[in-house]
């Protein structure tokens, strides 16, 4: 995908923020819209159609936790990256943005060059036009599309968040084999990503929900595995 057909949105309710940043990613080829409120970046979202929703989350009018829990609920929206972009950097507020469907959560000060390259690493999770589509995986009764970013469960389908189905994924790659935390954040989440430590375990409890406890393995003070049933001994 040319950088020139990608669309960002920025939300931001500081006009500094909104001008630099926006700057810099116009820069770069890409093609920006802005939005200063959790409002009106949903009606932006949903006339654009962006690829990529840079969001803060302490805004007036409707905060970036309630926007993105809207846009998560969005059909057209439901594949849009979204990463918080915040000067919050406290524990509770990652879990909260993650809670609410966020993709990934940068801190604010942030250098341009860094953004730059953090959003370039967002983007590369967008479907490449040349890439050819995997063949689906099968376990169990457990059917996953990594082409739509879904999975049928006994042909009942269930939609994940990038996140989630992206754990979901890399946890049933090998099933039985415990996966450890560190594996999991830099595998997930990358290196470059400061995460708090209850993010792995939000997104377990969200999977728990959708697919069934039994499925999921916590190895105290190890990490996680991913089980069929029956075969758990």
């Amino acid at each position: 995908m040319n950088k020139n057909d990608i669309k960002i949105l920025l939300v931001d309710d500081e006009p500094d923020i909104l001008e630099i940043v926006g700057y810099n990613l116009k820069n770069e080829g890409y093609e920006v819209f802005t939005a200063e409120n959790g409002l009106e970046a949903i009606k932006v979202a949903k006339k654009q159609l962006p690829h990529l929703i840079l969001l803060d989350i302490m805004m007036p009018e409707m905060d970036g936790i309630e926007a993105c829990e809207k846009i998560r609920k969005i059909k057209t929206l439901e594949n849009v990256i979204i990463a918080f972009l915040t000067a919050r950097g406290e524990d509770y507020s990652q879990v909260a943005g993650f809670e609410a469907g966020a993709d990934d959560y940068i801190t604010k000060p942030i250098k341009p060059k860094v953004l730059i390259s953090k959003i370039k690493s967002l983007l590369r999770r967008l479907k490449s036009d040349t890439i050819e589509e995997e063949d689906n995986l099968k376990i169990g009764d457990i059917v996953i599309d990594r082409d739509e970013y879904v999975i049928y469960k006994s042909n009942k389908k269930i939609e994940l968040p990038r996140k989630e189905f992206e754990l979901f994924s890399l946890l049933t790659s090998k099933p039985g084999k415990v996966f450890k935390r560190e594996a999991i954040l830099d595998t997930v989440w990358g290196n470059e990503v400061v995460v708090g430590g209850r993010t792995i375990d939000v997104h377990i409890r969200k999977l728990r929900e959708k697919i069934g406890d039994d499925y999921f393995k916590t190895v105290k003070g190890v990490g996680y595995k991913f089980v069929l049933k029956g075969q758990d001994k």
